[in-house]
């Protein structure tokens, strides 16, 4: 799946992935490809993007919200 992780002030990520962990306002959560369509807001944490034949990359964040649909996740953060 394609994720790109933004801040108001950069693209922090754009790439491809396996797996994202986030940070939910319920709690964590996992993103597979073929993940139905989902919004939600995130909370104070961290967000793992796992890849293939690459090193997992962490980012911290202080809040913000994701989209997923059609196989490409949109994760806006503080």
């Amino acid at each position: 799946m394609k994720v790109d992780i933004i801040s108001p002030d950069d693209l922090i990520y754009s790439g491809e992935a396996t797996l994202v962990s986030l940070p939910g306002s319920k709690g964590a959560f996992e993103i597979l490809e073929n993940h139905a369509a989902i919004i939600s807001t995130l909370e104070k944490g961290r967000i793992k993007v796992q890849t293939t034949g690459e090193d997992d990359k962490f980012f911290d964040v202080n809040g913000g919200l994701i989209e997923f649909s059609d196989n490409k996740l949109n994760v806006l953060v503080n």
